[in-house]
């Protein structure tokens, strides 16, 4: 008699079923999308104006400030647009749905998905994720239970997924374009001198995040009053990462350097700081009018 071979170890695994709130909330946003694609065939966009208006959003200040992030990974630096330019790109691009939603909270823990949408192109970027309502601090685990603080969580989280899928569904190109021109904004778009924009940063620093001049000078790698204007753009992203909690204190700074080990100058030594700035601003200015005077 032949042997017969079992096949059942080749079956494919048994997937747990969705709760039904998350079923539910996944086919109603797909069916407002496809009533969406619809009106997007009707009124396709044109890239040559969209193109010009993701240039013009760029131009402005505020949004330049915000557009790229920076943060440490080994021995290399980490560098791209934020959310916020990634939402301009969206937004000016069109045609597109994007969005964070929580599916579902129990046990402790939401149910997230991030997507973006490309609706005239049927390209689809989306990420199912779980967020604990837990954050980490001083090497213990603590746990969530103001409504506030898990929002808080569920918003930051969902951010991070809801960039790489925008970013996703972007022509690479056109977002390449937008993060040059948010550089040349803030390289050429400013009124306020750089002594008083490296000063200003130094007090946020210290204020928010109590990140002394030393630290800021070892990060940077030369004397605050050395420091250049990519310089003052490596420490903008910082803040930004910062802000954004895409990284902590401690992947930029030795943070050895905190107030018990050295003593804060930033309420000290603004005084000299701005006389050393400006005495090497006219140091160079007098350079240049006895060059121009030999002419």
């Amino acid at each position: 008699m032949e042997e017969q071979t079992d096949f059942s170890q080749f079956a494919p695994v048994k997937q747990a079923p969705k709760s039904v709130t998350t079923e539910a909330m996944i086919s109603r946003q797909a069916q407002e999308v496809q009533a969406a694609m619809v009106v997007a065939k009707r009124f396709p966009r044109d890239e040559f104006t969209a193109f010009n208006k993701i240039m013009t959003a760029c131009e402005r200040k505020s949004l330049a400030e915000s557009a790229i992030y920076s943060f440490p990974r080994g021995a290399t630096k980490v560098t791209g647009p934020s959310i916020r330019l990634a939402e301009v790109l969206a937004l000016n691009w069109g045609n597109i749905d994007f969005g964070i939603m929580e599916l579902e909270q129990k046990n402790g823990e939401s149910t997230v998905m991030s997507y973006a949408w490309d609706l005239e192109t049927n390209t689809r970027r989306q990420m199912l994720f779980t967020v604990k309502h837990e954050r980490k601090a001083g090497g213990t685990i603590k746990k969530l239970d103001d409504p506030r603080d898990i929002y808080e969580m569920v918003a930051n989280n969902g951010a991070r997924r809801l960039r790489a899928c925008i970013l996703a569904i972007i022509p690479g190109d056109i977002v390449d374009a937008a993060e040059e021109k948010c550089k040349h904004t803030l390289t050429t778009g400013n009124s306020k001198p750089l002594v008083d924009r490296v000063r200003d940063a130094i007090v946020k620093f210290d204020k928010e995040y109590s990140v002394s001049i030393k630290m800021l000078e070892d990060y940077i790698g030369c004397n605050v009053e050395a420091f250049t204007e990519q310089d003052y753009l490596k420490l903008g992203g910082v803040i930004k990462a910062l802000r954004d909690g895409m990284a902590k204190r401690d992947d930029y700074f030795d943070i050895r350097h905190t107030a018990t080990n050295v003593v804060s100058k930033t309420a000290t030594e603004f005084e000299d700081l701005t006389k050393s700035f400006e005495e090497a601003e006219a140091k160079k200015n007098g350079t240049q009018q006895g060059e121009l005077s030999l002419d």
